[in-house]
């Protein structure tokens, strides 16, 4: 088995809010989780803590049971862990505001038998199959919401973890069950990448290359490698900034089974 991870903040001036773990526990198989802290807009947010707490809190208990839980599906595990999270806030935060700190999860967990996965928002989870196809698993929900209703705040405020808008890990253990689960036999999958959208922006924004071409530059160049080819994309003086910042918080991990 080969795990390869990096994870770059988008400016030396904010903190990285990303997280992203891999392990290979004792009871045997894998374990991925990345997790994308989501940048609220200027102002309160009802949390005395920030995002990168929240991410740090949140991805060590999804790891801590992911491997330590065999008997958990995913999405029970992710129940859970927002449930423990929200807790440790303490009574100092406002968990009802709807900019309560909040992040994307990827997560996959295998066995001999395995491979299982979950996904909630815009982060992507990728798996290839042995003879080389990669299909990608993503929660497309985000990308259905008409591009106007984001540029505010107030009216991205509403479509925020509500229906017909989009969901993300908050305070609610509730929203586990909008995540995108599934169940893969293990001898269909040969490997396995989750990219947060900072650095799948390689295939989805700039179009450098398909999920396959991805994969390939993970297998052969390692995460660091897809994030520097990002780097560069997004350094290009030719090209219109990718979505509403020109470097994001980039992380990846690739794993071969």
């Amino acid at each position: 088995m080969r795990i390869d991870l990096a994870s770059v903040a988008g400016s030396p001036e904010r903190p990285n809010e990303d997280w992203v773990s891999a392990a290979i526990p004792a009871l045997g198989g894998g374990v991925v989780v990345l997790l994308d802290g989501v940048t609220p807009p200027r102002g309160d947010d009802g949390c005395v803590h920030g995002v990168p707490w929240f991410t740090a809190r949140l991805g060590g208990r999804l790891a801590e049971l992911s491997g330590s839980r065999p008997d958990m599906p995913l999405d029970r595990i992710l129940a859970e862990a927002i449930g423990s999270t929200a807790a440790a806030h303490g009574g100092g935060c406002d968990l009802s505001h709807v900019r309560t700190p909040q992040a994307t999860v990827v997560m996959a967990r295998w066995d001999e038998t395995h491979v299982e996965h979950l996904v909630l928002s815009d982060s992507v989870l990728l798996l290839q199959a042995p003879g080389g196809r990669v299909t990608a698993v993503v929660d497309d929900r985000l990308d259905r919401v008409p591009p106007a209703a984001l540029r505010s705040a107030a009216t991205a405020d509403a479509l925020r973890n509500a229906e017909g808008g989009f969901f993300t890990a908050a305070a609610d253990p509730a929203v586990a069950a909008r995540a995108v689960t599934g169940r893969t036999p293990r001898g269909q999958v040969r490997a396995v990448a989750a990219l947060t959208d900072g650095a799948s922006r390689w295939t989805d924004t700039f179009r450098e290359g398909d999920w396959a071409d991805c994969m390939a530059v993970l297998r052969k160049e390692g995460a660091e490698g897809l994030i520097g080819r990002v780097r560069a994309a997004e350094s290009d003086p030719g090209r219109p900034p990718a979505r509403h910042k020109r470097h994001d918080d980039a992380s990846a991990v690739y794993a071969e089974l």
